[in-house]
């Protein structure tokens, strides 16, 4: 696989007002929209309401060089807020438009209503709306500078300070951090950082430790493979077979028009060279089927029917030797389970597998700096064609891009790698079926550093809306979420903080 595949597969980490005390939000701090209703997420059975505020945050909040601002959207519900300190369920962005976000995170609004919660989700910076350089915010390095993880801690930090103190109701209202994948990583580090500013975080299928030194890179491949291997007879043996079969058809012209044809493919392959990218297209694709395999049907990435690796595999159950041809029509179908399971795609495009909320560039732009995250294959223990780590090549094609390279042990620096003990109130949630489990926190560290396992769940399941067909697992794991919670607001109210320090 070529390396900036390799960047794309760390991208995929992965999942509004009433009336919001007019008088305060009249302040210059603060412009804001109409109402918005989010769109229905699958097996909700009511809309969401929201109101988008925009809020003058800093470019760079660490240097004085740099003095100018930009507008950071955030959204929020006070439908069901107890006033006065009632709680804030604070969802920390990730790399993408955070509706999108705030759409697929039914935990929070399922239990806002219990915990008499404002909620609030803020855009990551360089993402959706928030741009810091309006359009030319990706237009070289100089501009992306200040896209960092870094500094997008601390506009979350900033924007709920100011928030509290310009609702009086708000003022000690105990703050918890919420966020899935990236930003489920974020809200752990948020906690970490400004313990002032949250009581505590949920941080769901967050890969903390998916960094040099702390995992072995090829233990995400490892868990995509097992998930086939447990979901069909013979699944992820035949998909490792695929791999030479397509190098073998590939070989020839016919070859290349036949994979065309087969996969219904929108660009046809007209050289060997062009198999590169076909073959990495479809490793993702099995990746992204490894995050959603839910239990339901859904739409997080792509419209899938319930169990969807299950009916992928049901086009590869082979129990014999077969012919290239025969092995690839196969695969052909499990490809367009996830891409055309609703019939409406004339074609598939091997330049997208996932949904367009997510952003791609910028989230290249960070793992190209300092969310390095190795991953490796070997063809023995995973499923597919054996790749190695190898860092210089990264960060010779992250130059090549951004004229930047990678900091490998910057992550582990700031944030402390393996030594967070020393932290509290952090539920680290993941599932067994998430390859992101890899490089997540699934033991626990401390009586208040605490790993939620659930092992029947795909990417973040915990934070979707509850479903009919939740499996017990799941359910037990938001019941255990919910005490957390109200755990930590109960200390909270008791020992009041001061409105200076949030």
């Amino acid at each position: 696989m070529e390396v900036l595949d390799r960047i794309v597969a760390t991208c995929i980490l992965t999942l509004c007002i009433g009336s919001l005390h007019v008088i305060a939000l009249k302040s210059q701090l603060f412009s804001r929209t109409a109402r918005h209703s989010g769109g229905l997420p699958h097996s909700t059975r009511t809309p969401i309401s929201y109101e988008t505020f925009y809020f003058d945050q800093r470019i760079d909040h660490f240097g004085f060089l740099e003095d100018g601002t930009f507008k950071q959207r955030y959204l929020v519900s006070d439908r069901h807020w107890q006033t006065p300190g009632g709680p804030i369920l604070f969802y920390t962005g990730n790399e993408g438009d955070i509706a999108w976000f705030c759409n697929n995170t039914g935990f929070m609004w399922e239990v806002a209503e219990e915990l008499g919660a404002m909620l609030v989700f803020a855009e990551h910076r360089y993402y959706g709306e928030s741009l810091p350089f309006g359009q030319d915010s990706y237009s070289d390095s100089k501009h992306l500078n200040y896209l960092t993880s870094e500094q997008a801690l601390a506009d979350f930090a900033v924007l709920i300070q100011t928030l509290k103190s310009s609702l009086p109701s708000a003022q000690l209202s105990p703050v918890i951090a919420v966020g899935g994948s990236y930003g489920g990583m974020l809200a752990a580090w948020f906690r970490m950082k400004y313990p002032n500013i949250v009581v505590g975080a949920l941080a769901a299928s967050a890969p903390i430790w998916q960094f040099p030194g702390m995992v072995p890179c090829g233990a995400f491949y490892r868990i995509v493979s097992q998930d086939f291997a447990s979901s069909g007879f013979n699944c992820d043996v035949n998909i490792r077979k695929s791999w030479n079969a397509i190098n073998n058809l590939s070989s020839t012209a016919s070859g290349l028009a036949w994979l065309s044809s087969e996969f219904s493919l929108c660009s046809p392959l007209k050289q060997q060279a062009d198999a590169l990218s076909f073959k990495s297209w479809l490793q993702e694709t099995w990746v992204n089927l490894a995050m959603v395999d839910y239990p339901y049907e859904a739409n997080f990435l792509q419209p899938l029917p319930p169990w969807p690796i299950q009916v992928v595999c049901k086009s590869l159950a082979f129990d014999s030797a077969v012919s290239d041809q025969q092995l690839l029509r196969g695969v052909s179908m499990a490809a367009k389970v996830y891409y055309n399971y609703t019939g409406s795609s004339s074609c598939l495009n091997t330049s997208q597998t996932a949904t367009g909320s997510l952003g791609l560039m910028g989230w290249f732009y960070q793992a190209c700096t300092e969310m390095v995250m190795p991953m490796c294959t070997d063809g023995v223990q995973d499923m597919f064609e054996p790749e190695e780590w190898n860092f210089q090549a990264f960060s010779d094609e992250c130059f090549s891009m951004f004229g930047v390279r990678p900091r490998a042990d910057w992550a582990g620096t700031v944030y402390g790698g393996k030594d967070i003990a020393s932290h509290s109130n952090i539920i680290f949630s993941n599932g067994g079926l998430d390859p992101w489990s890899a490089g997540g926190v699934t033991q626990n560290i401390s009586d208040s550093l605490v790993s939620i396992l659930i092992p029947d769940g795909a990417h973040h399941l915990d934070l979707r809306y509850s479903n009919e067909h939740d499996t017990p697992s799941v359910r037990n794991a938001r019941q255990l979420e919910l005490m957390y919670f109200k755990e930590w607001i109960r200390k909270a109210k008791k020992t009041p903080r001061t409105t200076s320090r949030g």
